[in-house]
């Protein structure tokens, strides 16, 4: 027990909080604080993906045009659901039968991203150890006649370092095949991003999504500042292994923040940068997923899509480790 305090959220700790106005008008949110240098809000009510991130008080993430949208505003009758329920934030997980454009396959037409942010979580808890604050939740994607899977998240914020864990075991609890597509849309934002931000992705190769962005490519690791009537840029990597991990990282000299981000590539083989400069609308994804974003018609053109049997699971796991100092692979 620490002798200087009147009680422990003097330092950090876990809040719950309800939003009392606007389109997020309802929705539960837990506001953490790891007694150094993370201020973080999850969001009870998108699967537990992350709104708010800032580190040492430097904002890190970006907040789409929409802000906070409750899940029962998701209306995808004209195919822009996802765009108008797009808080973007810190994380937006993508999945978990379908990523990146809406789609027909097998005969299914497929929403854009996925349902699963805009899922809210079946039930959730959290704790405190003396080294970390845990948050625990489970989300289920499932409907008559359509796949059944299910998602347990764990996040554990470490308390004696600037760490945060992200894991999920997700679960075909169905009786048939499904696709399995997660994608993990990570959304950095101003002042961490600008254009004096240095993005550090090693690679083995990396190619552009579609052929208009053949002649950006060599710029694709090179921030630029807000520009009016920008359209979006998208690659691929395949991004080195270091100890077993992919690690990549982001800093800006100017705002003297950064982080890393390391993952396994047996269980998310692709990166996916999105590159997004435009005015209002700055913002750069880094995105590890066992799919890139170009729809789960073409990932199965192309013999990429992954499947879960009945029963069968996948377990994902992303570090993220922030820092004052400048990042070298």
């Amino acid at each position: 027990m620490n002798k200087y305090l009147g009680h422990p959220s003097q330092l950090g700790g876990i809040e719950e909080v309800i939003l009392a106005q606007g389109k997020g008008k309802g929705m539960n949110l837990l506001q953490i604080k790891n007694t150094k240098a993370i201020d973080l809000t999850l969001v009870c009510d998108r699967c537990m993906d992350m709104s708010r991130l800032s580190y040492k008080g430097v904002n890190l993430g970006w907040f789409a045009p929409a802000g906070y949208v409750a899940p029962g505003l998701y209306d995808d009758a004209k195919g822009r659901g996802f765009l108008q329920n797009f808080t973007a934030g810190f994380l937006t997980t993508c999945g978990l039968t379908a990523v990146g454009g809406s789609c027909m396959d097998d005969g299914e037409s497929t929403p854009m991203h996925g349902l699963i942010s805009n899922t809210p979580c079946e039930h959730y808890h959290y704790y405190e150890t003396e080294d970390e604050i845990i948050v625990e939740a489970t989300v289920r994607e499932a409907s008559l006649f359509a796949c059944h899977t299910e998602m347990k998240r764990t996040y554990k914020i470490s308390k004696t370092e600037d760490k945060i864990t992200l894991s999920d075991v997700i679960t075909n609890i169905g009786n048939k095949t499904a696709p399995s597509m997660v994608l993990y849309h990570f959304n950095l934002g101003y002042p961490l991003l600008s254009e004096t931000a240095q993005l550090s992705i090693p690679e083995h190769s990396s190619f552009p999504t579609a052929d208009a962005f053949n002649a950006m490519y060599p710029n694709r690791k090179v921030m630029e500042k807000p520009q009016a009537g920008f359209s979006e840029e998208c690659y691929v990597y395949d991004v080195k292994e270091e100890n077993g991990k992919a690690k990549i990282g982001i800093y800006n000299p100017d705002s003297s923040v950064g982080f890393t981000m390391s993952f396994s590539k047996d269980s998310l083989p692709f990166l996916t940068e999105w590159k997004m400069m435009g005015e209002y609308e700055y913002v750069l994804g880094l995105e590890p997923g066992n799919a890139w974003p170009c729809g789960r018609d073409k990932m199965r053109e192309r013999g990429e899509l992954k499947f879960l049997e009945p029963g069968e699971s996948i377990t994902t796991e992303i570090v993220l480790e922030f820092t004052d100092k400048p990042i070298s692979f």
